[in-house]
């Protein structure tokens, strides 16, 4: 979820453009055996990474109703969770498990199509939405291992709906459903969130002249080499906030603290939540920059 300061917008969203670049998963497919140059990690940027495992039990977790009832507990855990960590895991935030796993299960089944029929709904050149390989600005950059579909959601007039997939069948659907309840659950934490920053709860509300949400879907293919490689560059969300739903069985995401990288062990059916720039500026007055990344 973004931060918009114009209250009307004549031109279409845009997330800036990306230079085309090989797809992963294909190229994983045709030799598994080899990693391009472009992909490889420096010796000294992997060597010089400190993990703090032991750090990932602490990483705290939310409960949504209690949150959203104001239980003074749960909302003093929220705001130390924010200051502390800029990151939480969120339960019982009413999003039923059904739609959790058909977004899981329909996104696989995307990914998992023949390149042709992907492709149908690839980036264009001048833009982000659509299936690809985003914000790659130079020829000399490290890729991510990754190859991923980028839809705007909201605003719905905003929406790209040639780049919104017409398979796997009631796909489009599938991420309705979900974005929607992701949406209800981004703007009542938004309420929370004015609460414990000693403002009513609509101002973060009306700071939002027009919410706009987008969805990105991550794929990550094997890797033969899996510590040479990165899915996702350390990176910080520009926006308010993030809601990222993980896979079960796949531990991938590392967020920042202390100085070092903490992995964030899936929950069953929560969501991790993730302080963007946006709020972290309007609570602190600057950001401070990489806060999380995915490793193979």
């Amino acid at each position: 979820m973004s931060f918009n300061p114009d209250n009307e917008m004549e031109e279409p969203l845009t997330f800036g453009s990306s230079i085309a670049v090989p797809n992963v998963q294909e190229m994983v497919k045709n030799n598994p055996l080899e990693v391009p140059q472009r992909y490889i990690r420096s010796t000294e940027e992997m060597e010089k990474v400190n993990y703090l495992t032991h750090l990932s039990s602490q990483i705290p977790v939310l409960d949504f109703a209690l949150l959203s009832s104001g239980n003074s507990l749960e909302l003093l855990k929220l705001d130390k969770a924010c200051k502390d960590w800029g990151f939480f895991q969120l339960v019982n935030h009413g999003i039923e498990k059904e739609v959790l796993q058909r977004m899981k299960e329909a996104t696989t089944k995307f990914f998992d199509l023949p390149i042709e029929e992907k492709e149908k709904y690839a980036m264009p050149p001048n833009d982000v939405h659509g299936y690809g390989h985003a914000y790659v600005v130079s020829e000399d950059q490290i890729l991510d291992w990754s190859d991923l579909m980028f839809l705007l959601i909201y605003p719905t007039r905003c929406r790209r709906l040639q780049c919104w997939p017409k398979t796997p069948k009631g796909f489009n659907e599938i991420i309705e459903a979900y974005s929607r309840e992701v949406n209800r659950v981004s703007r009542e934490l938004l309420s929370t969130l004015s609460a414990i920053m000693g403002m009513e709860n609509h101002v973060l509300h009306e700071l939002h002249k027009e919410i706009i949400q987008g969805l990105r879907m991550n794929y990550y293919p094997p890797c033969i080499t899996p510590e040479n490689v990165l899915g996702v560059s350390p990176h910080s969300d520009s926006g308010t906030i993030t809601l990222l739903l993980q896979n079960d069985d796949v531990c991938g995401l590392e967020i920042r603290h202390k100085g070092g990288w903490v992995p964030v062990v899936p929950k069953s059916d929560a969501l991790v939540v993730n302080v963007g720039d946006i709020l972290e500026l309007s609570c602190t007055g600057s950001p401070d920059g990489t806060n999380h990344r995915d490793w193979m």
